[in-house]
């Protein structure tokens, strides 16, 4: 049942009990109806918001977002240069707990409405990119997950072999999921700390000169050490805005450039249908199962050309050049990472299959939705287009034969001697690598 703003006003009073309430309004901030919320003010002219979980998955959410925030001390949200929700209480409501934080000001941007260039894009990377620079130890303290690559990996494997149990995903899709976790290329990165469930609604705005800028982000209940993807799967519902989102990321990160970033990003929001599935199956709810196979069926058909993990990052030069023992191969770095699989929103799903059969998205006008007073917009999930910033393998054969004496290619009249050729041609190889690295 849902509680009324009244009821939950209650809850603060409880949660803190020298203040007293003079107003209280229904909030509502996505979610798709997994928490009940009311703006609270008190008579000292703070607005406070207070949430109470609807089931058992938003209880375990809201106690974890607890967590993230008494994490998130004074130090620590001077680290970000952004606001964070100051947690204020908390109080029994019934069999569960409501949860009391500060109102922060700005407004909510959908993601399909977010424009390109200067501006919320450039902010929102730039956010997210401080985000991810907080020091581990944040997470650590609050014995909140901590997980290695291959851990995510072999969880993401899991997945797919559940997803694959239910029989009902597209024979395209599993195969293109497998190859992905077979590339070990696309599981080098550095582990950060991460929101963990960032959506376009977990930023909030305000104008700075004019121009939309991220002040505030919500949406902590998924603090861990992960991989910095998990938070960027949902900007392919912003299509106009995702190359400057991931260029201003990128730009801040004090961190080696990950190449592959997008194509992990992609992944994981392909496999929040998979996870939808599951989810459905483990509830034995057809409608559910049905709804995803649906979502699967049309993902299939709309990346039919499309790879996530491109030719090129299969074969590194450095891997090609070790060949003839002239540069060892550089071994994968030891991090940790995370990848959060526990919430479902078929709204969020839908509206990203909208976007990629739509193709076409009106990125000359900008709808926001203020939140002040109780409204907000609806939260997006979605994955991320691929980014081919790939090189393409070097022909070293090629380049040797191109680079080798002229006299060396000359004929000889008695014809080919297959060893002799083959020992030629190793030979002007290693002497070409060794100019070309004595030219470096």
């Amino acid at each position: 049942m849902t509680r009324s703003p009244l009821t939950l006003a209650a809850a603060v009073t409880a949660a803190l009990p020298r203040v007293r309430v003079v107003a209280a309004g229904p909030l509502t901030a996505g979610g798709a109806g997994r928490c009940d919320a009311a703006v609270v003010t008190l008579d000292d002219d703070r607005t406070l918001v207070v949430r109470a979980p609807a089931d058992a998955d938003a209880a375990r959410e809201l106690a974890t977002e607890a967590l993230a925030l008494r994490a998130l001390t004074s130090g620590v949200r001077g680290l970000l240069g952004v606001r964070a929700p100051e947690l204020l209480g908390e109080a029994g409501l019934g069999e569960t707990r409501a949860l009391v934080t500060d109102l922060l000001p700005g407004y909510q941007v959908d993601a399909p409405h977010i424009p390109g260039g200067p501006g919320a894009a450039v902010s929102i990377g730039q956010a997210l990119a401080s985000v991810h620079a907080l020091p581990a130890s944040v997470v650590r303290a609050e014995g909140l997950p901590m997980r290695s690559p291959e851990e995510v990996r072999e969880e993401t494997k899991t997945l797919i072999g559940r997803a694959d149990a239910t029989d009902r995903v597209p024979r395209r899709l599993l195969a293109r999921w497998r190859d992905a976790v077979m590339s070990d290329e696309l599981w080098r990165f550095e582990s950060t700390v991460i929101l963990g469930g960032a959506s376009a609604t977990s930023f909030l705005f305000e104008d700075v000169a004019e121009v939309p800028t991220v002040t505030g982000i919500v949406d902590w209940h998924g603090l861990s050490v992960g991989d910095p993807a998990t938070d960027l799967r949902w900007t392919a519902s912003a299509p106009e805005a995702a190359d400057d989102i991931f260029a201003a990321y990128q730009d801040a990160a004090h961190r080696a450039p990950d190449a592959l970033l997008r194509a992990r990003a992609r992944l994981y929001a392909e496999l929040e249908f998979a996870k939808w599935l599951v989810h459905g199956a483990d509830q034995r709810r057809p409608d559910i199962m049905d709804d995803a196979v649906a979502l699967l069926e049309s993902l299939a058909e709309n990346v039919r050309t499309e790879d996530l993990v491109p030719a090129a990052h299969g074969e590194p030069l450095d891997d090609a050049i070790a060949i003839l023992e002239s540069v060892p191969t550089p071994a994968a770095a030891d991090v940790d990472t995370s990848m959060h699989t526990d919430t479902y929103d078929p709204e969020e799903l839908a509206q990203y299959m909208a976007d990629e059969e739509r193709g076409d998205h009106d990125g000359d006008t900008v709808e926001v939705e203020r939140i002040r007073g109780g409204a907000a917009s609806s939260e997006e999930a979605s994955g991320a287009a691929f980014d081919d910033t790939s090189t393409a393998p070097i022909d070293l054969v090629a380049w040797a034969d191109s680079h080798a004496d002229p006299q060396d290619a000359a004929g000889d009249d008695e014809g080919p001697d297959p060893e002799a050729d083959a020992a030629e041609a190793d030979r002007a190889a290693r002497e070409a690598l060794r100019r070309w690295a004595a030219s470096e």
